[in-house]
């Protein structure tokens, strides 16, 4: 009866760890659905850091011909920077991601929905030839 004993307490000590090896294995391969989002958003994030600048610009320039027209914030090539600073302070507001979206006022793009961020006219041309846009 000792070795039954013996035996039984062997079997459920390997049950339960297999078990808890199971448990810990599943808990490490779950990740959290935040953690998911996140992640993903910035492999997005990169994916568009790592784009040359040249293919963004072919990408605006093909994605978005139709809200160009409609947006005259959303510049064409060459910019006239110049022509864009209506009040003649030397600063307009531009896009971070859309450098080609100048307004001298204030406000959002309307291809990604970034608050614009005010910049010298100088600061806002070498943001546009850096990645390979036409300056005026």
């Amino acid at each position: 009866m000792y070795n039954l004993n013996k035996a039984a307490i062997k079997l459920i000590g390997f049950f339960v760890t297999v078990l808890l090896l199971t448990v810990a294995t599943y808990g490490q391969e779950k990740t959290d659905t935040t953690k998911m989002n996140h992640m993903k958003h910035n492999s997005m994030k990169m994916n568009h850091s790592m784009m040359d600048s040249t293919d963004h610009s072919k990408m605006m320039n093909h994605s978005m011909m139709d809200s160009t027209k409609q947006n005259s914030i959303v510049r064409e090539e060459p910019i006239d920077l110049k022509a864009i600073d209506e009040n003649g302070d030397g600063k307009v507001f531009q896009d971070m991601m859309d450098w080609n979206v100048i307004s001298d006022k204030a406000g959002e793009c309307p291809l990604c929905g970034m608050k614009l961020k005010e910049v010298s006219l100088n600061e806002a041309k070498v943001n546009l030839i850096s990645n390979g846009l036409e300056v005026k």
